[in-house]
This record gives C-alpha cells, structure tokens and sequence, in this order.
C-alpha cells in the first residue's frame, strides 16, 4: 500500500510567543531533499530535549485532513491555513489513527521507519492556536498524531510516498491505543496486552505497568496545561 506525502516539514527552536519557552513546534514545508537520521531529518530541531525527539520521536506525523474538522470546531485560525500547524514533519491526506498501528513498517524514499508512539499533546499547542485548550481538545479528540522511529537512515524527498512494508500489530492502532490512555485508561485486560507490544516504548510500557500496579490515573494538567 502507498500513501502520498503532501509535505516535508522541518523547524528550528524559537521563543514560544510570550511563554519565555523555546519551541521548535513552527515547522515549515521544504522543495529540496533532506537526510533522516536516527533522531530525525537534519535541520528539525526539538527545543525540550526531555519531552521531544529522540529515536522514538525521531519523526513527528499528522493527517491533513484533520485541519478541515478542527476549523469547524474551532473556527478559522491563521495557523491551519499551511502545513505544520501541529509540529508535524510529515503531512498526508489519506493516513489517519484509525489507519496506523504500532510497529507498522514504511519505506520513506530511502528511509525505513516505524511507528513508535501516539503523540502525547502539550501546553504549547494552547499557545500556538491562541486557544488555552487546545492540548486538552487534541487529546479528547483523539486527532493526536504519531511518531516513527528510523530503523534505516537515507535520504527523503518531497512527494515521496510511504510505502507499508510490514504489520506486525494490525490490531493495535493509534486509535485503540489512545481510546486505552485517556478514555478506559484502567482496562485491565487492555493494559496487560499493551504490555506484550515490543514495538511500543519502554517509558509507554512502564507507564502501564504502574496503572495497573497502582489502580490510578497519572496527572495530565502539567503536560496539558504547562503546570
């Protein structure tokens, strides 16, 4: 199966509006090929090393067609009216949460990747729409996004398709998987078989094994609401 990119997108870290903050969320589309390392395409950059990036987050993911449903929620804001809105690097019409699992495999131009994660949404969405919410709408929704890890490094251009070269976890998409964070985030049965899937992080895992260990729901308003 092969899934068009609409846009390759990269963005350096700049104040986050008055926040005080460094933020590399501003992402803009390149013309020009671009190398993808293990940590991600060279000249993207992550401000908050602690929260973003890495081999897990290497490439951030977002489905343009959900733009069009968050102006009628939301209204027209200048920054949906280009790619890049939410940080991705990729941008794509036909590939949603509902249609990526985990541990799915893609060949991207010379780069083989894998879905790693869903996006945990933070404070910094509510500064870049003007909208003091937005992290919160983001996770309710469940129009989240996804990262890849970089299983093989190489060169990416604009108008490269992903090619689907394995599925490993069909059932485990990242739709199921945030339906289990935030919405039965104490299933019992459904923690105990995320906690088979390889393919997820270890920091996901561990997160599961302390729900089910404890019986309780982490607190999301530092993440959510820059608490």
């Amino acid at each position: 199966m092969r899934f068009p990119i609409s846009h390759l997108l990269v963005g350096g870290a700049r104040l986050l509006g008055d926040t005080g903050a460094l933020s590399a969320i501003d992402k803009k589309p390149v013309d020009g090929p671009l190398f993808l390392g293990r940590e991600g395409f060279v000249s993207d950059a992550q401000a908050d090393r602690r929260h973003h990036g890495g081999p897990d987050k290497a490439v951030h993911h977002y489905s343009s067609a959900h733009y069009a449903v968050w102006r009628r929620e939301i209204g027209d804001r200048p920054v949906l009216d280009a790619p890049g809105a939410f940080g991705e690097n990729l941008s794509a019409p036909d590939l949603d949460e509902s249609r990526v699992a985990v541990g799915d495999r893609f060949r991207l131009g010379h780069a083989l990747i894998e879905v790693s994660q869903g996006r945990q949404p933070c404070w910094k969405l509510n500064h870049r729409f003007g909208q003091p919410d937005m992290a919160r709408l983001v996770q309710k929704t469940g129009r989240t996004g996804w990262y890849y890890r970089v299983l093989e490094e190489g060169r990416v251009e604009p108008g490269d398709d992903l090619i689907l070269v394995d599925r490993p976890s069909p059932d485990w998409t990242i739709r199921r998987l945030w339906h289990l964070f935030y919405v039965t985030p104490l299933d019992r049965g459904e923690l105990s078989a995320m906690l088979t899937l390889t393919h997820l992080p270890e920091s996901w895992r561990a997160l599961a094994r302390r729900r089910l260990e404890t019986l309780a729901v982490e607190d999301w308003s530092p993440r959510l609401d820059g608490r």
